[in-house]
Formats: structure tokens, C-alpha cells, sequence
């Protein structure tokens, strides 16, 4: 065993999109190493399921709160919240997103926004939030972004993703050399294919969508990434055993972006007829997601 239940003893961790997909394997996952876990996002019942698996698997360990983090002023309060109600936060993992596969010529300013705001004014706003505090107080603090390998090659059919993915690399490698002094590290990770419902639906809506950046027999490995290994690398990053590592981002990715085209370039191919039945397939369950936030 690599690491055991009390690595991450004493940690406290905030973990932007922690109720469902990678977000909700990562908090698993340092819960069970002894992290206590807070949850955001806008979904309050879906972040509160995942609390209570946490809970009832790993003891009171997970606690949540509601926030749009495009918002700076609700980011700002409800960190301030965490702050006087459980003490200052160990660390951050920005791991919250939006994305979908489309022509670059058929988005919209909405698609784009929505997207790029989630992603890099969440990512910067949540991190500013915790870093005040942590400057403020003295205290250390680790940030660990997740992010996509588009980062270093870009990808056609999520250029708002990549655009921002790539903002938020920029941002890691920067503020590890202004706030090094703090006793702040800022680092990210690349991972691969590691498959979740809704984000794995919106990336693959159709049999048409299915492309080398999904796709298992395109990773050197064969296989698709396993959450258990997300979450050790998170870890490691969260926890005090590399404190020397600062501004890096690391793949996951079983070698995918070093062999394959590990990209959306596979889309090329579409038709434009085709393209309208990943369109409605998509809509379809972005509108599904949307009506399980406003039950």
C-alpha cells in the first residue's frame, strides 16, 4: 500500500466540482487518507450525496457548500466561511469545468463563456480566495489544478476548453514563483482518459464523437486511467512529503500524448449533418443535468 489512512491527517482540502466525476474519486480518495474534504459546486443534493458516501464510508470527513465560482463574491464568502467554521484550508484543487465538443465556427459567445468562465475565472478566483488567507495567517497552502494535455498541443472541437486549460497552466507556473516565498505551492495535473458519466457523455454524445482522445486502444497502456491513481498523484501533491515541487504540471495519461493523437483532430471527418446529432445529443443532456439542479 502506497500510502495509508493517515497520510493526509490534518489536511483540509477544498475541492472545486466535488460531487460528481473525477472530483468526487479525488475526495474519496483523500478522505479515506484521512483528509477532511470540502465540496463545492451549484448542485446542493448532488454535493450532499457525495458527503454522505464520504461520511458513512470514512467517518464526518466531508462537509459542502453551494457556490457558483464565477462569482468572485460568493467564492470569497464561502471560503471565508470554511475559514471560521472548520480553520484554515491545507490546500485547493481546482478541479471544477465545463466542456463539449463543437465546430469552433458554430459557438456561441454563451458556449464560450460558460466554459472559459468555469474554468479559468473559477480556477483564479477560488485560488486567490485561499491565498489571502493563507498570506494573511502565515499559514502554507498547496493548489493542485486539474488539467487536460490539450494544454501543451491544443485540440480542435474544445478550443475554449484548451484556451482555458492552458491559461490555468500559465497561472500554475506563475504563481509558484511569486508565492514560493509564502510557503504556497502551485502545481497541476494532465490526466488522460479516465472516464466519468456526465463529462464522458458531453465528450462523447454520439458513436460519431468516439476519437483517439477517448479512446482506451489509443493509450500505450490499453487501458483507461483508474481514479485510484488520480488520487495518489493528487495526494502526494496535498500532502508534505513533496514540498519542493512547485509550478509543475504532470501528465496521467498512460503515454497518450506522447504516441497517440490524443486530441479532437479525429473530428475532421464529420459531416455537418453529423455534427447536428452530436448537437442534439449534447443539448439533450446538458438539459437533463440542468433539471436534476433545479429539482
Amino acid at each position: 500500500m502506497l500510502f495509508n489512512e493517515t497520510s493526509l491527517a490534518g489536511k483540509r482540502i477544498l475541492i472545486t466540482g466535488g460531487g460528481t466525476g473525477l472530483g468526487k474519486g479525488i475526495a474519496l480518495h483523500l478522505a479515506a487518507h484521512g483528509a477532511e474534504v470540502h465540496l463545492w459546486g451549484r448542485r446542493l443534493e448532488v454535493l450532499q450525496a457525495a458527503a454522505d458516501e464520504i461520511n458513512t464510508r470514512h467517518g464526518s470527513r466531508a462537509q459542502v457548500q453551494a457556490v457558483d465560482i464565477r462569482k468572485f463574491e460568493q467564492v470569497d464568502s464561502a471560503v471565508a466561511e470554511i475559514w471560521e467554521r472548520s480553520g484554515p484550508l491545507t490546500g485547493l484543487i481546482n478541479n471544477a469545468a465545463a466542456n463539449f465538443i463543437a465546430p469552433t465556427k458554430d459557438l456561441s459567445p454563451r458556449g464560450y463563456e460558460a466554459i472559459a468562465s468555469t474554468v479559468m475565472d473559477g480556477a483564479f478566483f477560488t485560488t486567490q480566495a485561499c491565498r489571502r488567507r493563507w498570506i494573511e495567517g502565515g499559514h502554507k497552502g498547496s493548489v493542485v489544478s486539474m488539467l487536460v494535455t490539450w494544454i501543451w498541443t491544443g485540440s480542435p472541437y474544445v478550443v475554449p476548453s484548451a484556451m482555458a486549460k492552458a491559461a490555468i497552466n500559465a497561472m500554475t507556473m506563475s504563481l509558484a514563483v511569486e508565492w514560493a516565498r509564502y510557503g504556497i505551492r502551485v502545481n497541476a495535473v494532465a490526466p488522460g482518459p479516465f472516464p466519468t458519466d456526465y463529462a464522458w457523455q458531453m465528450l462523447n454524445p454520439t458513436a460519431d464523437s468516439a476519437v483517439g482522445a477517448t479512446q482506451a486502444d489509443e493509450v500505450p497502456m490499453g487501458r483507461f486511467g483508474e481514479i485510484a491513481e488520480l488520487g495518489n498523484l493528487v495526494l502526494l501533491l496535498q500532502s508534505d512529503g513533496c514540498d519542493y515541487i512547485t509550478g509543475e504540471t504532470i501528465a496521467i495519461d498512460g503515454g497518450h500524448h506522447l504516441a497517440a493523437p490524443s486530441t479532437f483532430a479525429g473530428l475532421n471527418k464529420l459531416s455537418d449533418a453529423q455534427w447536428q446529432s452530436i448537437r442534439e445529443a449534447s443539448q439533450a443532456a446538458s438539459a437533463q443535468s440542468k433539471a436534476q439542479r433545479n429539482v
